[in-house]
């Protein structure tokens, strides 16, 4: 008993011993901010910069209707649908086709191999924040080009595949049907019934 008591005691003495020893690591370098300022400024030249070349597509085609979204992209009808006033929204599903083309219109993904769309309106996170914005102004059998800037569509770091980084691209959408979501319906019933 006596060793095990005399263990314990130079156990917890090396413990704190080692402890006591130990000094705090001190940073490597202090932050002043110059980082994140530098980080600011190279993302409004990289926004600006496409930003300029989709402003020369557009001057470009003098006939087409661009109109700039609150979001910080443009697009064009080209079928509208002035019959229907649903749109997707919350609570609903949107099926739909939609081709990526670079600003060159270079087809990098074609509809057929992106084959028909679902999305559940602002649940499923798997679509570009572009496409999840431009789809809401949409209406039933309407085709629309986007032209997102890279941070609306894959970003800095792309898609690892055909995308490369702060790529600009632009996207064909159609689409074709906008349903309630079931669960959704679910869900209302039982909160409506507590």
């Amino acid at each position: 008993m006596k060793n095990k008591i005399t263990l314990f005691l130079l156990f917890a003495l090396f413990l704190v011993s080692s402890c006591s020893q130990q000094q705090s690591r001190k940073p490597i370098s202090q932050s002043s901010g110059t980082f994140m300022k530098e980080s600011i400024a190279r993302n409004k030249k990289l926004v600006a910069s496409e930003e300029d070349k989709i402003v020369a597509i557009m001057k470009s085609n003098p006939n087409i209707n661009y109109i700039a979204s609150k979001k910080g992209y443009w697009y064009y009808y080209e079928t509208k649908n002035n019959n229907d006033v649903m749109s997707p929204k919350k609570g609903y599903i949107a099926y739909f086709d939609y081709e990526i083309s670079d600003l060159n219109n270079n087809v990098i993904y074609s509809q057929l191999e992106l084959r028909p769309q679902i999305y559940t309106v602002d649940k499923d996170q798997k679509i570009i924040s572009g496409l999840r914005d431009g789809i809401k102004l949409m209406h039933k059998n309407e085709k629309i080009t986007f032209l997102f800037p890279s941070h609306l569509a894959f970003g800095y770091h792309g898609d690892d595949r055909r995308i490369g980084i702060n790529e600009p691209i632009i996207c064909t959408v159609t689409l074709n049907d906008i349903k309630q979501d079931p669960s959704q319906n679910e869900t209302q019933i039982i909160s409506t019934n507590k």
